[in-house]
């Protein structure tokens, strides 16, 4: 899999994918810094990277506009480098479990991951703006 860092998170996640076995690039690194987030968007869905980030809130709201993305992995507590090393690397273990992570969200928390569809087509097929987990089940919410 391909992987985009965000620059809220640090650079060393890279090579922990990297190790892993995957292509991965971080924001910064690749001259992006500073860019809105429509315009990481934008370059996520053009070069088909999974994005990896710690911005849920506007992601999943992003990521859900789309008919078809790659993916996101959402690392949701706002943590030390070391504890986001670790939580990425549970992600990648767990995306071994899926051929791919095409329209979905991955959401790792230190006692929990979950994985959901999100997509627009999920969005239209329940008529709502975006969607929430809770534990393993998915709950949809209206606006």
């Amino acid at each position: 899999m391909r992987f985009l860092i965000d620059e809220c998170l640090h650079t060393s996640l890279t090579d922990v994918a990297n190790k892993a076995g995957h292509e991965a690039h971080h924001v910064s690194r690749r001259g992006w810094s500073g860019f809105k987030d429509h315009q990481f968007r934008e370059v996520i869905v053009r070069e088909e990277f999974v994005f990896v980030t710690n911005n849920a809130r506007d992601f999943r709201k992003l990521m859900g506009e789309l008919e078809l993305h790659a993916g996101l992995i959402v690392i949701i507590p706002n943590v030390r480098p070391g504890m986001q090393r670790e939580l990425f690397e549970r992600a990648l273990r767990e995306v071994t479990r899926f051929p791919d992570l095409i329209n979905k969200v991955m959401e790792v928390d230190l006692d929990e991951i979950r994985a959901y569809q999100l997509s627009k087509t999920t969005l239209i097929r329940f008529g709502c703006k975006f969607l929430v987990p809770l534990g393993r089940r998915m709950w949809v919410v209206s606006d």
